[in-house]
């Protein structure tokens, strides 16, 4: 203690901890955490959308912040009384409106300790511990998915993996550093021609039903993008890429990149990878966006859905959708991560240390500088549960949206508009004697805003090809076939109600 009083180290620890000492400290520990299991041990009761109207808070609150320091007591009041009144909550058995978002205690724990060691780890120095578990755990990840060993890093690489955000940082990352990799080789190609001009050249292309993150993307990176029309199946072939790309080569522009859905977000459909490879080649960057489907990999029967993933350049998944690690956790493999850093290098004199040569640091593999000690997460998960029982869960809520197919299919006044993969199930309302898609489209949208308000259950909708539909996704952690069979009812319910009100 006296070392630390002359270093200073004491009276800046207490200044830190001004606001709460060490016994209020546990003391809140104790309440957050039997907040927390009281919470998950209530899912069922609990309305997944809240019922407050925009603004709600603003007379709730002061206007501006407290002088001197509120008490704990109060201020969790407050969380309880305001901030919870208004939360979604998505781990509810009557969420089912969007791709789930993971949680797990193991999560929440390793969450806690980052938060309470709070380090940087941009480069190796600032945290050797940080930087050296990521490329580890991503391994382990890879290898339970499946994915090939170019994506190994085991020490040597080129192949690796590094944690993003989330999967639209995953796409912006790729086609920066496919855009500028593809520039480095046409300065070479193209002597004469400006760095402006050449990138005024390049083309994108996606599905037309990929997630909005590409679009969004290819806006950033200043490139053009090319949606490719989709089959029945809602899927990009190969022959429809091919015609797509040579058309731009023939009006002078040059393909460079080229993302692909693996589990699109509005029907869960799959592009085809195992044709799609062979029109990229060795000169156009090819993406997987795997975002909600990737998790689904760690169990055997579903990797047919990525065959022809040894041609791809990098791949990328949400641990944080449907593998118990909280958000923020998106994992991107790319098979030469000199592609990263060539791209994103920036190597300032306070950044540099001795080991950079022989360690990875980050920095260069994500659009910000610091970095949380997000790998933990995954650490704790994958020790805690084991991947047999992540597998486990997997299989559960895929079983769970048969079990919802199932009933719709049984109600003549209901049709499976897509074929059911994995947790996601596409439906509507059909009226009989009805062909014009419009009107259908309008009483589909009249369901969906009864069931909506009612509170029962959140489902939200889509459409594709012009056509509305509805879709229910499992996978929230109060998830069960009772709350599956609970959501038929209440969709049943409102569907007769809006059929009475047509005849």
């Amino acid at each position: 203690m006296e070392n630390k009083e002359k270093c200073g180290h004491a009276s800046g620890y207490n200044y830190c901890r001004m606001g709460m000492t060490d016994s209020d400290f546990q003391s809140a520990a104790k309440d957050l955490t039997e907040f927390v299991v009281n919470y998950y041990s209530n899912l069922n009761e609990i309305h997944a959308n809240p019922s407050v109207e925009p603004g709600y808070m603003k007379s709730l609150l002061p206007a501006s912040a407290p002088e001197q320091p509120d008490k704990w007591d109060d201020v969790f009041k407050d969380f309880d009384k305001i901030v919870m009144a208004g939360l979604a909550h998505w781990q509810s058995s009557r969420f089912f409106a969007f791709f789930p978002t993971a949680t797990s205690y193991p999560s929440i724990l390793a969450d806690v300790l980052i938060d309470c060691c709070s380090c940087m780890g941009f480069t190796w120095n600032s945290s050797p511990a940080c930087t050296e578990l990521e490329p580890i755990v991503l391994d382990w990840l890879a290898k339970a998915i499946g994915l090939p060993n170019a994506f190994i890093y085991d020490g040597k690489g080129p192949g690796c993996g590094v944690i993003q955000g989330s999967a639209s940082e995953a796409t912006i990352m790729t086609v920066l550093a496919a855009r500028a990799k593809t520039l480095r080789t046409l300065a070479v190609k193209y002597p004469g021609q400006s760095q402006h001009t050449l990138l005024s050249k390049l083309v994108a292309y996606a599905s037309e039903c990929s997630h909005s993150s590409v679009e969004r993307a290819c806006l950033i990176a200043m490139v053009k993008l090319n949606k490719v029309p989709v089959d029945e199946n809602i899927a990009v072939r190969g022959d429809a890429l091919k015609a797509a790309m040579d058309k731009d080569r023939k009006d002078g522009m040059i393909p460079f990149y080229v993302c692909a859905t693996l589990g699109t977000t509005d029907c869960a459909s799959f592009d085809n990878i195992v044709e799609i490879g062979p029109v990229c080649g060795a000169d156009v960057w090819l993406h997987v966006d795997a975002a909600y489907a990737g998790a689904s990999f760690i169990c055997p029967e579903y990797r047919h859905f990525m065959e022809g993933v040894e041609m791809v350049t990098s791949f990328n998944f949400n641990p944080h959708k449907w593998l118990m690690v909280n958000f923020d956790f998106s994992a991107l493999w790319v098979k030469n991560c000199v592609d990263l850093i060539n791209s994103f290098n920036v190597n300032p004199v306070y950044l540099r240390h001795e080991n950079q040569a022989t360690t990875i640091d980050y920095r260069h593999w994500q659009l910000p500088l610091g970095r949380r000690f997000r790998s933990l997460k995954l650490w704790f998960v994958m020790r805690i549960f084991g991947v047999e029982n992540m597998r486990k869960r997997i299989r559960e809520d895929v079983q769970h949206a048969k079990t919802f197919e199932e009933l719709v299919r049984a109600d003549d006044r209901f049709e499976i508009c897509f074929p059911v993969h994995l947790g996601l199930v596409c439906f509507r309302l059909v009226v009989a004697g009805e062909c014009d898609d419009e009107k259908i489209n309008k009483v589909n949208q009249d369901l969906l805003g009864r069931i909506v308000d009612s509170k029962e259950i959140y489902i939200v909708g889509s459409r594709v090809r012009q056509r509305f539909h509805l879709r229910l996704v499992t996978g929230s952690v109060g998830c069960d076939d009772k709350a599956v069979k609970f959501a038929w009812k209440s969709i049943q319910k409102h569907a007769c109600s809006v059929l009475r009100e047509i005849v």
